[in-house]
């Protein structure tokens, strides 16, 4: 959590839009990014005074996205979201895009995508993985997810493929 010596961002006098507490929210695919792309852009932006949120490994993976997070997007002004080929396997990833999506819509939380080893195009058409990952959620036919939550999600992808972001590829 903050430290004393941490520095609250200050927003806007709106009083529907929270306090910012975060500069910036990473949201990514663990198993994919962590231990890489993640950790060297976390320490960089550590390094330069910027106040970052990046889950912790201790949250429960399966469960509903927790309230913890939910008010981290909340509180934060930028989220870098570091789209990678597995990322929409992920329910909790995708949980956290689709309120990522929606703060962006309605409380101006400004969003960085960072399209690690996929093609932006295949998140608004939902090809390759993506569509796999899709397919594997609808097999799984998990009764926590609805085909509602489902459109939600897609939404969610197809409108981060759209904006401009960072392409990172093997070289």
């Amino acid at each position: 959590m903050a430290s004393t010596s941490t520095q609250i961002v200050s927003s806007s006098s709106s009083s529907s839009t929270p306090p910012r507490r975060y500069d910036v929210f990473l949201s990514f695919y663990g198993k994919d990014t962590r231990k890489s792309f993640t950790d060297h852009l976390y320490t960089a932006l550590i390094q330069k005074g910027i106040i970052v949120f990046r889950d912790d490994e201790k949250l429960e993976r399966g469960k509903t996205i927790s309230k913890e997070l939910i008010k981290a997007i909340q509180e934060s002004m930028y989220a870098i979201v570091i789209i990678s080929p597995n990322y929409a396997s992920s329910r909790w990833c995708l949980i956290e895009l689709a309120k990522i999506v929606e703060c962006m819509k309605y409380s101006g939380l400004k969003v960085m995508p960072i399209f690690y080893h996929v093609d932006p195009s295949h998140l608004r058409n939902q090809k390759g993985t993506f569509a796999k990952a899709f397919g594997r959620h609808k097999k799984e036919k998990d009764p926590k997810i609805d085909i509602n939550e489902m459109q939600i999600w897609r939404a969610a992808l197809r409108e981060v493929g759209n904006i401009s972001g960072w392409h990172v590829h093997d070289r």
